[in-house]
């Protein structure tokens, strides 16, 4: 008789009489990397990576993890895209507005001039359809897509002087995240800068760069930018939302075990959740500190915000006479962000109005 015979035929109570050692089939481990674009002082951002990463590890035991890389130890800040479409690393965390220098559409998975803000955008990825039409543009660079994470709206940026009329951008030397927002601020004379966020620093020190924009107060303060640019400009009108993403190798996820698979999706997903309550919770305490260090305050003038919206419009309108795809996400978020500012009218917009007049 075989030993898988005399197992099956003696029961559990006579292997442990026999003293024959049981057969146990453990699931393979598996072992990811993950390549960041972000530098491990934002632990907004590059924290979402990690929250993420625990939280695969608790679910399954140790069985799966994924180390977490940040921008540089594994490969450059913008090269993480091509990490995952040539399975270098198996995932990446990112804002997909970085590539759009490889397609414009890129810059719909994160945020667009005059676009979603953080709940549509979070509505409209997953139950309209934002997900799908995105992971259909992104499965041609072997990737798939999870939230990573909002920063909500955004700051409208550090400036060395006072932006008052749109005379006052021509020829400013400006540091933008990338996506169409560039295009649309060289409409308005603006030279665009891309560079990575450590870096901003001492360009804006040295005289590099007029102006920068980042993110919001908490991570703005954490880089320094308002102790080389006084002036604090808002809202960030290219940046309602801004949705950082996992991308994931197709190739390395369709080898996951149906668990995996759903580990993997719900620590995106708690991940995600406690990035953007973060940020909210954070935000407004930084500011305050600006301000109390003499930062200088200022909205954008309507001037401003028309130009802006006009020159947007323009470029929006120029990638649809190109790109019959590009016209097609567009239009599905416009025709989704009508309907959402519509419910708002009676919702969220008409609540806020009010208790911004009251003293609570």
């Amino acid at each position: 008789m075989d030993r898988r015979s005399m197992i099956r035929n003696a029961g559990i109570a006579g292997v442990l009489t026999s003293g024959i050692a049981p057969v146990v089939h453990a699931q393979t481990a598996v072992r990811w990397r993950l390549a960041s674009s972000f530098p491990k002082s934002l632990d907004t951002i590059f924290g979402s990576a990690e929250m993420m990463s625990r939280t695969v590890r608790a679910l399954s035991g140790g069985r799966f993890e994924i180390s977490v890389h940040a921008a540089g130890e594994l490969m450059p800040p913008f090269s993480v895209v091509d990490g995952v479409q040539n399975n270098t690393v198996e995932m990446a965390q990112t804002a997909p507005y970085y590539f759009t220098g490889k397609d414009a559409i890129f810059a719909f998975g994160c945020a667009v001039p005059f676009g979603l803000t953080a709940r549509q955008m979070d509505a409209w990825m997953e139950h309209g359809n934002g997900r799908k039409l995105l992971d259909e543009f992104y499965s041609r660079f072997n990737m798939k897509s999870f939230s990573a994470g909002n920063t909500g709206t955004q700051m409208g940026g550090w400036y060395r002087k006072e932006i008052k009329t749109v005379a006052d951008l021509r020829g400013l030397k400006m540091r933008l995240g990338g996506g169409l927002f560039g295009e649309a601020m060289q409409k308005l004379g603006v030279v665009p800068q891309n560079m990575p966020a450590g870096e901003v620093y001492q360009a804006l020190e040295k005289g590099a760069l007029d102006a920068t924009e980042f993110v919001g107060p908490y991570d703005d303060e954490k880089l320094g930018f308002n102790k080389v640019a006084p002036y604090y400009y808002y809202p960030g009108w290219w940046e309602g939302n801004a949705e950082l993403e996992f991308f994931v190798s197709i190739r390395a996820f369709n080898t996951l075990s149906a668990e995996n698979k759903a580990i993997l999706a719900a620590a995106t997903q708690v991940a995600a959740r406690d990035m953007t309550a973060k940020y909210d919770a954070v935000n407004p305490l930084a500011l305050k500190r600006l301000v109390a260090a003499k930062t200088q305050l200022k909205p954008f003038s309507k001037e401003i915000l028309d130009a802006g919206f006009q020159a947007s419009m323009e470029v929006f309108a120029a990638h649809e006479a190109k790109s019959q795809e590009f016209k097609k996400i567009h239009q599905d978020m416009r025709a989704f962000q009508r309907d959402q500012i519509l419910w708002e009218r009676f919702s969220e917009h008409r609540y806020n109005s009010y208790m911004s007049a009251q003293r609570i």
